[in-house]
């Protein structure tokens, strides 16, 4: 149970304020004043439950429940001014306001009762003592000598806390708290110890602990070689400065510079606390595209082995619920399974939560943030690689979930640090360095400047990135028609100009629709890799310098990566084997040149002759069949001339053709160049070359692994995290509920994007046709999986489940089917 206590004596006031606005303040009231009135505004206009916990009328602990959110409150109700009473919600917590809506509304209640003015008058005076926290800026405990109090402990109380400062107790002084404790167990008085206060003790004495522990196993600090001694890998110094800097704080954020390892480090956080501090359970938090890197690299860095190391959590319900049973050292999720997943992780209860790229949750007000910020573990790493200084409404609530006293409350924290103009429009922000220096003990950042030295010449990277439903869709089929081959040749040894043209065809399929369901029908752009690359620029490009070269075999992996570009008002050239002789070397130097130019998107044909060391970061959207093609593209930017460390990024779309490309790409060098890398339908193969193909064929099909596939909502959260435009800062809309599944269909698995003006009728036609193959699907037990089809595990009843299409699809559709119900009206008039 936690509460404060007050005695504060004022009279009771009539409910008759002016109305505040919500959005300014009035001239003549304090910043403090006004926040304090719309609370209490707000709090006294609400229909809440109230319960008395106790037999007091008036100085009692209630229960304030929300009918609308089903959601409640215990509170404390001391006095009837701010700073006394205590309510459990996190607005009171954090505000430093003494107030909130809970307890003005109890108040408001109260003062209605019989007797109320003579009790408040009289003040609250319990029999008891109690220790209680108090938060006026800095968080205090405090004492309180009950009436029956023994002269042993207010003796004892008046050494360690100062009666001047309503019995505070002095931070140098923590220490002592134990052995007065001890005598107020023993004097046979009742003595209360509160929830939050037993918190804040219990806080501060286990980073003190795990502090002087850290200087136990690691003498030297991030010089000690013990520090990665668990990690399959050597850390880099400021790597291992910044996992030990996250153990130390217990609960913090990693915000160095894209490129720089954080997940290694956090891993290694992960492995020292897990060794030295018995942390057993572990909760990643990402993006639906980065799970499968997670388990990846956990695996790869961590040297733990077998499924119950590192989880993916996929699928429904049923199937969440069996993941989470399961005994796992970590657990992988991703942020739109947060909120119906809360009772899970509650009842998993994580030691340590892991949140990687925080900044892709742009609108920290939605359903997702909140539900992550009601995860509870004693231990948490943040990763964000975005620059953090001119983005305070983001930064604040990602520090929230870290810790939410740190910065103070957001509405002193605006008044404080922002700037606007004459019509109270906020036009920037000052005095960033004072954040800069409150987050120190939290917060760590590097910048690839400060550590150059210590970079590797060239870090290769494969982003194992997951299909949609539409792309596995494609992928499946022609991954059919590929088996159906690979037995023939088995059987006969032997296959056909018209089977090896197929096979050929197929193959290219397969890889094509790992990038987009766009380069197959040019119609629709359902994918992943595009918008994970865009999150990645959103990085990069933090650094008004950088620039990067980015490969794929196909020019409509450029189109789609284009249509990216331009919505964030990002320069490129695009390089291909269209463009002609005479017009390449000026696309080259813009590249070069040209500050506004970021981005360099080439082709194969690009991958040999050309020098582009302004750029150090390469990224192949695809990869070649040939390893020799993959050096050559990698040596336009790793070459003579080149100042800074190289990063080359791979994506890889998991458990497709691609994956199995990158796990037998090492012996793919006896192949003739370019057999699947741009090379004819009509190729012809015969004798040990077509045996050797085949037997490549046999090991890529063979080493796709397992994958599952994107949901609808989960692809059009993807597209919304790597957005500018997901939704307003913090604040700006109280108490929202949006999430970005219900509020987005940009990029819907629906219906192919069209032109606003294109034909209605084409788009109902295409649902239609979309809509009976559904059902086709869905009568047809030997027909493949279909993505709006799902089966209850339990029931075995089959359930049709449709997307909804964009908005403007929607409004054709919609013009469509009522000009359509007209006529039929019209025909029966």
């Amino acid at each position: 149970m936690r509460s404060k206590r007050g005695n504060t004596k004022s009279a009771i006031k009539p409910n008759r304020e002016p109305k505040l606005s919500r959005s300014h303040a009035p001239a003549d009231l304090s910043p403090v004043d006004w926040q304090r009135g719309l609370r209490r505004q707000f709090g006294r206009e609400q229909a809440f439950g109230l319960e008395n916990l106790t037999g007091e009328p008036f100085f009692s602990e209630f229960r304030v429940s929300n009918p609308a959110s089903k959601s409640s409150y215990r509170v404390a109700i001391r006095g009837m001014g701010p700073g006394g009473n205590f309510c459990s919600c996190p607005d009171y917590a954090t505000s430093e306001l003494g107030t909130c809506k809970h307890i003005e509304f109890t108040l408001a209640k109260l003062e209605k009762k019989r007797g109320a003015k003579a009790a408040f008058a009289r003040g609250y005076q319990p029999a008891f003592s109690e220790l209680y926290l108090r938060n006026d800026g800095r968080r205090r405990l405090h004492f309180r000598a009950g009436t029956d109090s023994p002269p042993a402990l207010r003796e004892a109380a008046a050494a360690l806390f100062e009666a001047d400062h309503d019995g505070m107790l002095p931070d140098d002084r923590l220490g002592k708290l134990e052995s007065f404790m001890a005598v107020a167990s023993k004097s046979g008085h009742e003595f209360r110890a509160y929830d939050d206060a037993l918190d804040f003790i219990a806080g501060r004495r286990d980073a003190e602990r795990r502090a002087a522990k850290l200087n136990e196993l690691f003498p030297l600090g991030a010089a000690d070689p013990e520090v990665g001694k668990h990690l399959t890998v050597p850390l880099y110094p400021y790597q291992a400065e910044g996992a030990l800097f996250a153990v130390r704080a217990g609960r913090s954020l990693i915000g160095d510079d894209m490129g720089l390892g954080k997940t290694i480090q956090a891993i290694a956080a992960a492995e020292i606390l897990a060794r030295h501090f018995g942390v057993t359970k572990v909760l990643v938090i990402c993006p639906t595209s980065l799970k499968y890197q997670w388990q990846s690299e956990i695996l790869r860095f961590s040297g733990r082995k077998g499924e119950n190391a590192a989880r993916v959590i996929n699928g429904g319900r049923a199937q969440r619920q069996n993941d989470y049973r399961l005994d796992d050292f970590c657990k992988i999720t991703n942020y739109e399974k947060l909120k119906p997943d809360l009772d899970l992780i509650a009842d998993w209860a994580p030691d340590l939560v892991i949140v990687d790229e925080a900044q892709r949750v742009k609108n920290w007000n939605t359903i997702a943030a909140r539900a992550l910020k009601r995860i509870d573990s004693p231990y948490a790493i943040v990763l964000s690689g975005t620059p953090l200084e001119n983005k305070l409404e983001e930064l604040i609530s990602i520090v929230q979930f870290v810790d939410q006293h740190r910065l103070g409350p957001t509405w002193k924290l605006l008044h404080e640090h922002q700037v606007k103009d004459e019509g109270g429009r906020v036009t920037g922000y000052t005095g960033l360095e004072k954040i800069g220096q409150t987050l120190a003990p939290i917060m760590i950042r590097r910048r690839k400047s400060e550590v150059l030295k210590q970079l590797p010449h060239r870090l290769d990277q494969n982003l194992l990135v997951p299909m949609t439903e539409m792309q596995m869709l494609h992928h499946q089929e022609n991954a059919d028609v590929v088996a159906k081959i690979v037995q023939r040749w088995r059987r006969t040894r032997f296959l056909s100009d018209k089977d090896q043209r197929r096979l050929t065809c197929a193959l290219q399929n397969m890889r094509m629709s790992c990038n987009s369901t766009y380069l197959l029908d040019q119609e629709t752009d359902h994918g992943v890799k595009a918008d994970e690359l865009a999150a990645l620029f959103d990085d990069l490009f933090a650094e008004p310098k950088a620039k990067a070269v980015v490969f794929s075999q196909w020019t409509r992996t450029h189109d789609i990566v284009i249509r990216r570009l331009e919505a964030r008002g990002l320069g490129y050239v695009s390089f291909h084997g269209g463009v002609p002789s005479d017009k390449r070397p000026a696309l080259v130097e813009r590249f070069r040149h040209d500050p506004a130019c970021r981005v360099f998107l080439s082709t194969d044909a690009g991958s040999t002759g050309l020098n582009l060391q302004h750029a150090s970061t390469l990224v192949n959207m695809d990869l070649p069949w040939n390893p020799a093609v993959l050096e050559q593209r990698i040596a336009r930017i790793h070459r003579m001339g080149q100042t800074r460390p190289v990063r080359v990024i791979n994506f890889v779309a998991k458990g497709t053709i691609e994956e199995g490309m990158l796990s037998v790409l090492a012996f793919k060098r006896s192949l003739s160049a370019g057999i699947l890398d741009g090379g004819s339908g009509e190729i012809s193969l015969g004798g040990s070359r077509l045996n050797r193909f085949m037997k490549e064929v046999e090991n890529v099909t063979g080493s796709m692994g397992e994958s599952e596939a994107v949901t609808p909502t989960e692809e059009v959260g993807n597209s919304i995290a790597a957005a500018d435009d997901a939704g307003p800062a913090v604040g700006s809309k109280a108490d929202s509920d949006i999430d970005a599944g219900d509020v987005a269909y940009t990029n819907g698995p629906m219906v192919p994007r069209s032109d606003p003006g294109s034909d209605p009728w084409l788009a109902l036609a295409q649902v239609g046709a979309q809509f009976v193959a559904a059902l086709a699907a869905a009568n047809d037990p030997k027909a493949p999986a279909h993505p709006w089809i799902e089966r209850d595990q339990a029931t075995g009843v089959r359930s049709l489940k449709m997307p909804l299409p964009p908005p403007e699809t929607a409004r054709q559709l919609a013009d469509a089917l009522s000009s359509l119900a007209d006529s039929l009206r019209g025909r029966t008039a």
